[in-house]
């Protein structure tokens, strides 16, 4: 067991359907997951939106934030995130403002700029299909914000609006390019970055702390790196285990979503694809291995982007294999709140 981190612990889920089973079988997965990491010590808990898959489960992360913040009491609870090109603004505010109503200083709020699907099922939620949704996203996060923190619009007609009282969540700019970086220093925002999307961030984690200017929600910079990370009792294990994903991910690249596939079934196909032992998918880092040394790239991680939190995230088909994988980093880091 290595000593406590200098860093805080948190898990995104994206709600893996395996195969065999159905969305509300990996949703129920999701629940008993969250009750599993509040026990153990983890700070927070975000829940992914993806459309159009047939391998993630949660297309509405505002749907399953409740349920969890009910099953569990301690860690903060949040969207990583909500895509808001799909939304409206003050649709996003009254959901989170309901949200942070109920479970007062424990909701987040996530916002990523990403589709979280292919373009035609983006294409597919515009409620108006009569010409392609515009590239307003800037605009949009304004209009959030303003919103969250109540303060009045610039558009005369929206003062009724302006007028209503929202309870805000904590806010968080989601991202794993410069874009996001740059917007999240200039907004004084806390600041995520999908090292499992984008394994190059650090660069742009030092651009967001230097260039970061304070605001009324944020004194300093302040920031999550999610990683990829599976832990089992051997190293030969883990790597099993992450076959299953690596299957998921070869097919995505080929236009093709799949659930979960089985270990076995995953190791066939890459055997017969002339890419089994080849590694992460190709501009993915994955880190795989025993506690000692899934723990110790971690820190190696939160120290190259100086995070202040490490979201972990993985896809396995067993969902038992998944909640050892979460337990046993937790007891690597010494926060096994179990323990003793």
């Amino acid at each position: 067991m290595t000593s406590a981190p200098n860093f805080r612990l948190g898990i995104l889920d994206q709600s893996p359907i395996p195969e065999g089973c159905c969305a509300g079988d990996a949703l129920r997965n999701t629940l008993d997951l969250a009750r599993l990491a509040d026990g153990l010590g983890y700070t927070r808990y975000w829940v992914a939106e993806h459309h159009g898959t047939a391998g993630l489960a949660c297309h509405s992360p505002e749907a399953m934030i409740g349920p969890i913040a009910m099953a569990t009491s301690r860690m903060r609870v949040g969207s990583g995130g909500i895509m808001l090109p799909h939304y409206s603004p003050l649709k996003v505010a009254e959901t989170f403002s309901m949200l942070s109503g109920l479970f007062p200083g424990r909701v987040d709020l996530g916002i990523g700029r990403a589709a979280g699907t292919s373009p035609v099922v983006a294409f597919a939620l515009q409620r108006d299909r009569r010409q392609p949704a515009p590239d307003d996203f800037r605009a949009q996060l304004d209009e959030l914000l303003a919103l969250l923190a109540n303060r009045p619009l610039p558009d005369r007609r929206f003062a009724r609006i302006s007028s209503m009282h929202f309870e805000s969540p904590e806010v968080w700019l989601l991202g794993s390019s410069m874009d996001s970086a740059v917007w999240a220093a200039e907004l004084g925002l806390p600041y995520a970055f999908a090292d499992f999307i984008n394994p190059a961030g650090a660069m742009m984690a030092r651009y967001y702390r230097q260039g970061f200017e304070s605001s009324e929600l944020l004194a300093a910079p302040k920031q999550i790196v999610a990683a990829w990370a599976i832990c089992a009792e051997t190293a030969e294990e883990a790597e099993r285990l992450s076959l299953s994903f690596r299957m998921m991910m070869t097919l995505l690249f080929r236009g093709q979503t799949i659930a979960v596939p089985m270990v076995d079934k995953a190791e066939r196909f890459l055997c017969d694809e002339g890419l089994l032992g080849g590694g992460a998918p190709h501009g993915r880092r994955i880190i795989t291995g025993t506690p000692e040394r899934v723990c110790e790239s971690i820190e190696a991680l939160a120290r190259d982007y100086a995070a202040e939190e490490v979201l972990i995230v993985n896809i396995v088909h067993d969902h038992a294999a998944r909640r050892r994988s979460y337990e046993l980093i937790a007891k690597g880091f010494g926060i096994d709140r179990r323990i003793g």
